[in-house]
């Protein structure tokens, strides 16, 4: 089999291929087919390998990359029509450099960010790198970031917060400059109990002024002044057994009035 040639391209490292397409594409499916595809391929992987290098230290392995990169390689060989006069490069290209950021959406963001906001990430982040050479050794302004990337100052701001977003922090990290192990977990709050009770005591309210008063008396006596059976007997004058039958025939009596209405 004629090996495949090369020439000028707008591409160092792009071989001259445009033959082999058209062999390609008059070849019906089969081994022969199959090799030729494969050459096509293994001449192209050098560029594609360069395409993914523009994507490094962005948090993904370079040789993560070179494997995305290849995957659009090889769907831009399979979707590429020679018949249509345009050069692969300027096809592969976009096609390969489209499947590195599908990748980086789709499999980098621990959490869901929308992708409006991941596209001003990426306006932001291209911005903000031009600037750090022109503003004098200090960091861009958000107005400054907006006029270079042609966007508000409210959608710079937004870019910036998705800049450090690609993964989650633990909320068992210690927090910065703290040396007790206070965690974020440790600053999250948690269900207030009180709120159980001020649903309990909007429901007792009606019912407990339909009681006669002297067991309205006794409910408060021994729930929010929190006395005793006994002091409560011994202030009114009748035994701690009575104090007792009243107190529980008064809960028994609200409690059933109340679980009706829920039902």
């Amino acid at each position: 089999m004629p090996t495949l040639a090369h020439s000028k391209h707008p591409h160092d490292d792009a071989p001259d291929t445009a033959e082999a397409f058209r062999r390609l594409a008059a070849l019906p499916p089969g081994e022969e087919r199959d090799r030729l595809r494969q050459d096509i391929v293994s001449a192209w992987l050098p560029m594609a390998d360069r395409l993914a290098g523009r994507f490094r230290n962005r948090g993904e392995a370079l040789e993560d990359l070179k494997q995305v990169a290849a995957l659009g390689l090889v769907k831009a060989v399979d979707r590429y029509d020679p018949s249509r006069g345009a050069a692969f490069e300027s096809f592969a290209v976009p096609t390969i450099t489209g499947e590195i950021k599908r990748h980086f959406r789709d499999h980098m963001w621990t959490l869901h960010v929308p992708r409006r906001v991941q596209d001003l990430r990426g306006r932001v982040r291209v911005a903000y790198q031009e600037l750090s050479h022109s503003v004098g050794g200090r960091a861009p302004t958000v107005a400054e970031i907006a006029e270079k990337a042609g966007m508000t100052e409210e959608e710079a701001v937004a870019g910036l917060e998705a800049l450090d977003s690609f993964t989650a922090l633990s909320l068992d990290a210690e927090l910065p400059g703290t040396e007790d192990g206070y965690t974020l977990v440790d600053a999250l709050g948690g269900p207030d109990p009180a709120l159980d009770v001020v649903v309990d005591r909007e429901a007792v309210k009606p019912r407990l002024r339909t009681l006669p008063e002297r067991e309205q008396k006794i409910l408060y006596m021994r729930f929010f002044r929190d006395m005793t059976q006994s002091s409560i007997a011994e202030d009114l004058g009748i035994s701690q057994m009575h104090v007792s039958r009243l107190i529980s025939r008064c809960c028994s009596r609200l409690r059933e009035d109340i679980m009706r209405d829920a039902a």
